[in-house]
This record gives structure tokens, sequence and C-alpha cells, in this order.
């Protein structure tokens, strides 16, 4: 169903959390890709956070020969416009949307809530985050792109206009070139939003010193 919560891998610290940290995939992978990734990031004691790491639904993929996998929305074809099914899309921010109203439910005020994504689910990290009528604490996007660019200006919230972004790349991504996650940080930018950019040298993946970049933004968006 559109409006069900989705499952997810939920890592909890022993201490009561002070902050929320809701990450999505990319396509093909699924909630236990990035999982590994939480003690690499060194976060101290004193900053104690529960991550969420939801599965995308399972659809075809028209550049995948219509296999079906887990995917946030169908991508039609690989020109550098990435052409996106935007119904998809849209469920799968309201999906996000879903699960940060869990969390502020559970008692986590919105200001203390990070979302991010890899490559797709960066997408809709930003997509999603960038329209979100609370405040978040950060919105984070890795090795991804903007296929929604053109309706932001109109459709962003305000209560986010101010919310720290953080994104990186690879110079050598050969799926999602850093072109086009630099036209997204260009956009953000001239709209005036605050946007931390980082490069690696690597293909479509992420890094040891990116991790180290992460756990530094996140301590600072929720420390």
């Amino acid at each position: 169903m559109a409006d069900e919560i989705l499952q997810c891998v939920e890592i909890d610290p022993q201490a009561q959390p002070s902050g929320v940290v809701i990450w999505l995939h990319g396509l093909g992978a699924d909630g236990h890709d990035f999982e590994p990734i939480v003690p690499e990031l060194k976060l101290p004691d004193s900053l104690p956070l529960r991550f969420v790491f939801p599965h995308a639904p399972r659809r075809p993929v028209t550049i995948n020969q219509g296999m079906v996998m887990r995917a946030w929305y169908d991508i039609l074809d690989l020109s550098l416009e990435r052409k996106v099914d935007i119904e998809h899309l849209l469920q799968s921010a309201g999906h996000l949307e879903r699960l940060i109203t869990r969390e502020i439910d559970a008692g986590m005020p919105s200001e203390r809530i990070v979302v991010a994504g890899f490559s797709q689910g960066g997408a809709i990290a930003l997509y999603t985050g960038l329209r979100y009528p609370q405040q978040l604490a950060g919105i984070l996007g890795l090795s991804t792109y903007m296929p929604t660019a053109a309706s932001l200006e109109e459709e962003r919230s305000q209560a986010n206009r101010d919310t720290l972004v953080m994104m990186a790349h690879g110079t050598m991504d050969p799926l999602v070139p850093v072109h086009s996650g630099q036209a997204a940080r260009d956009e953000l930018k001239r709209l005036g939003y605050d946007v931390s950019w980082h490069t690696y040298p690597m293909a479509h993946q992420v890094c040891m010193e990116e991790i180290d970049e992460i756990g530094a933004w996140l301590r600072n968006v929720l420390g």
C-alpha cells in the first residue's frame, strides 16, 4: 500500500537517542547496504544517534531491461537529464515523509532528524528534505543529482531554507557523472542554500575519507 511504513534496518544506540538519521540506499541495494558505515562514522558516546535504513520497494527498472529490483523510482534512460518516473519519485518521497513523521510521533523533534541518501536515494533525500514543512537538522546527498531541480524554487519549504546540506561525489563516477552533482549543488547555491561540497577520486561508491567527512558533518549538525 502507498501509505505503508517501509520495512527498515534500525540501529539504536545504547543511550536514549539524541537524533535520528534516515538513510536511503541506491538502486538495486537494500537497507543493509549502509548498515556497516555506522561504526565507521566514529561518533562519540555523547552523540547517541538512531539510524534508520529503509528498504526501497521492488519494481521493474527500465534501464536494467525491466529487471525487478529495489528502486526508489524507475529510471527511464541514461541521458544527461536522467529521465525518471516522477510518480514513483513522489511515492518514495511520501515513504520518507512517513518515516520522518514516525520519528516525530515517537518523540524526536524534527530539527534533530537528518535525511540522507546515496545515488537515487540521495535524490529522494534532497527532494523530500528541501520541501518538508518542518525544520530538519540536515540533508545529506551522496553521489546523487536532482531530477526535480526545475520545480524546487516554487515548491521548497520555508522551514528548511537554512538547513545545512552536505553533498559528496566521486570524480570518476561512471553512473552519475560528477557534473550532475555539481549542477544540483549550483542550483541549491543559487537559491541560497548552505551547501558543503566534497569530491573524492573514486567511482560510484563511498570511501573512508568521505565517511570521516560525514561523521564530522553529523557532529556539526546534531552535536
